[in-house]
């Protein structure tokens, strides 16, 4: 499977570099990591707190990010995470990230972003080349999103995010 070549045991090694030099850190997890993942992606702050305390930090970062953190998203960025920045990025929508995930070869944090956006084809990618655990993340992703577009559409919530 496609998945278990980014999502698996957790390594220290890293890969490849942005175009800024920054080399981009290895983000291999577990299905436990990630099912982790999803539900402080979803709010659970004790699970956020227990990422961030058992070396996870980008992990518990991109919950931030998801939410429209900048200080979040500039942590992603120059701690060697921007490929976690680029599926949030397009996961909102962003052509350039969308085509950068594919470039360099990062498909299933492509069809994560895509499927947020609401891509079928990328659901049924999911489905076919993945664990549950990154259908429950897409899905908890995509949720949050969601609810982050509808609080900026209603004009109650204008200017607040989650």
């Amino acid at each position: 499977m496609a998945l278990l070549t980014i999502f698996n045991k957790r390594s220290s090694k890293e890969t490849n570099s942005t175009s800024k030099g920054v080399q981009l850190k290895n983000v291999k997890y577990s299905p436990k990591v990630i099912l982790a993942w999803a539900k402080a992606i979803e709010g659970n702050v004790k699970i956020n707190t227990w990422l961030l305390k058992n070396g996870f930090v980008e992990l518990s970062v991109s919950v931030s990010a998801i939410c429209l953190k900048d200080d979040a998203r500039s942590w992603l960025m120059s701690n060697g995470y921007a490929h976690l920045f680029a599926m949030i990025n397009a996961s909102e929508g962003n052509k350039k990230a969308q085509i950068w995930l594919q470039k360099n070869n990062m498909m299933t944090f492509y069809h994560i972003a895509m499927a947020v956006e609401g891509e079928k084809t990328s659901w049924a990618w999911i489905g076919q080349n993945c664990g549950l655990e990154v259908f429950i993340l897409a899905t908890s992703i995509k949720k949050i999103k969601d609810q982050i577009e509808e609080n900026h559409n209603d004009p109650h919530f204008y200017g607040k995010d989650l």
